[in-house]
């Protein structure tokens, strides 16, 4: 006699519910009133003055010590990984306070997927420029004898490229960064893959190490017009002046990519407001 074995099926699993957050206003008066605007306002702030000193005194550092040693310093790698690391150290700090941009070109981009609000967005590109301008300000005192000596930290086209191929290389790198913010914040994601925990500072982080291996020998990577903007200010020089076009177009034109392929591809808001159109009419 055989008996019956019961087996106990195991339930599916089930991803969460997710609703996406409502469009921001485009003009949000409201927004001024608020201390928590403010408080977003100077962590950006804060947060790119930290960015701006770190990494550019690391640049600093660098080509100070390889020019009398070619093996000394850092080296790219190292480049990349404190432009990196502060990313991550810093998304991961303003994250809950700002969202964490520190980067005008992130927030153009989320502004223009309706994200943050017009108010919110120019506020923080200006917090951010002024931000940056400070950072590069404290390098040039703790380094004076080395600042304008090895360039500043200032982004420009670099020997053997011309404007066409930088300023192809920033749209593209922006994109990188950009599309990786999109897509680590996405809160359907988030719901989707509820089981894999995902810490969006460390993709973000990553995006940005990868870029600067990548573009450093073009222009020094910015893919951040305020990082680019604050180092050509103190540094004063007419060659970054000349070249800083390509670092607000070429992050500007990445970014509004990256939000339109983000939102109306992957995520196909424009298929989902001509479905909920139809189905009104």
């Amino acid at each position: 006699m055989s008996k019956d074995v019961e087996v106990a099926e195991q339930p599916e699993y089930q991803p969460k519910d997710y609703q996406d957050p409502p469009p921001a206003p485009l003009v949000d008066a409201e927004e001024l009133i608020k201390w928590s605007f403010y408080r977003a306002v100077i962590a950006e702030f804060i947060a790119t003055l930290l960015f701006l000193y770190i990494t550019v005194l690391t640049v600093i550092g660098y080509k100070s010590q390889s020019a009398a040693d070619q093996c000394g310093g850092v080296g790219f790698l190292g480049i990349a990984w404190a432009f990196g690391g502060m990313i991550f150290v810093l998304v991961y700090c303003t994250a809950g306070i700002s969202g964490g941009h520190i980067n005008p070109a992130v927030t153009f981009g989320l502004f223009l997927a309706r994200k943050v609000s017009l108010i919110r967005a120019v506020s923080y590109m200006v917090a951010q420029c002024l931000g940056a301008i400070c950072g590069v300000g404290l390098v040039k005192g703790f380094q004076k004898g080395y600042y304008d000596t090895y360039g500043g930290g200032a982004n420009e086209v670099q020997p053997g490229y011309n404007k066409g191929t930088a300023l192809g290389a920033e749209i593209i790198g922006t994109f990188v960064l950009v599309y990786t913010v999109f897509s680590a914040t996405d809160p359907k994601r988030k719901a989707r893959d509820s089981h894999v925990p995902v810490l969006a500072p460390l993709p973000i982080g990553f995006a940005v190490f990868m870029v600067h291996l990548a573009t450093i020998p073009i222009t020094g990577t910015g893919i951040n017009p305020a990082r680019s903007f604050g180092a050509a200010v103190i540094f004063n020089k007419s060659k970054a002046w000349d070249d800083q076009w390509i670092f607000w177009v070429g992050p500007f034109v990445g970014a509004a990519i990256a939000a339109f392929y983000h939102q109306f591809i992957l995520r196909a808001a424009a298929i989902k407001a001509l479905g909920s159109f139809r189905s009104n009419a």
